[in-house]
């Protein structure tokens, strides 16, 4: 079975997945790691990131490796462990000018695909999933959330890592990715396309129960 998660930053899709992928006992696929990854190689080399063609060969010359385990992800680049570099305010900056490339989204879509298809049943989450990347899925939701509410839990997660952030700061860069992103989950609010649900007075407990129990529906139909 292939459940895909789309949505906005903050929406707490990242955090659903895992936990859902804990509970069904399936692999969990970050896919917006792949692009962390990408932006902080570029970042980390000096790669001009408005350049699609110099940053779409970074991207085909990157070896991402992702161990999706139920609970995790960590990200592999070149053999290097990025997985904690990955998750900085300069590399989430950074993401959405390199998501924006065609080029780099070509290669990253492709390699999801690849690594679908080896695990067979897994959660996978981004801003692309259902629409563009796993197409077949069996089950597609879409998480939304208030933006003071998104930016709260970027801000609460940063700072939990140890991150010097602000508040604003977390929350400009939410609207500038929100204006890039939207137009990759956008295809699955026509109605019939995946299932739509508001996070913003959710626990991340109720989230869960609320995704396994549209999962486990006897009159559910497939997506």
């Amino acid at each position: 079975m292939i459940i895909t998660i789309d949505g906005p930053a903050g929406s707490g899709k990242s955090t659903a997945a895992r936990k859902l992928a804990a509970r069904l006992e399936v692999p969990y696929l970050d896919t917006g790691a792949m692009y962390r990854a990408v932006a902080h190689a570029g970042l980390t080399r000096g790669v001009d990131l408005s350049n699609e063609q110099e940053v779409g060969r970074l991207a085909s010359a990157l070896h991402i490796e992702l161990d999706c385990g139920p609970t995790f992800v960590r990200v592999k680049v070149d053999g290097h462990d990025v997985s904690e570099a990955v998750r900085t305010m300069a590399v989430s900056a950074a993401t959405s000018q390199v998501a924006r490339h065609a080029a780099v989204r070509k290669v990253l879509v492709e390699q999801q695909q690849r690594i679908g298809r080896a695990l067979g049943s897994f959660v996978t989450e981004g801003r692309d999933q259902g629409s563009i990347v796993f197409p077949e899925a069996d089950v597609k939701f879409v998480l939304d959330a208030g933006l003071e509410k998104r930016a709260e839990r970027r801000f609460q997660e940063m700072s939990a890592d140890g991150e010097t952030v602000s508040l604003d700061d977390i929350r400009r860069n939410i609207v500038a990715r929100d204006e890039t992103d939207s137009k990759q989950w956008a295809p699955l609010l026509a109605p019939g396309k995946a299932i739509l649900m508001d996070t913003t007075d959710l626990s991340i407990a109720e989230v869960v129960e609320r995704l396994a129990h549209e999962i486990a529906r006897p009159d559910r139909t497939p997506a």
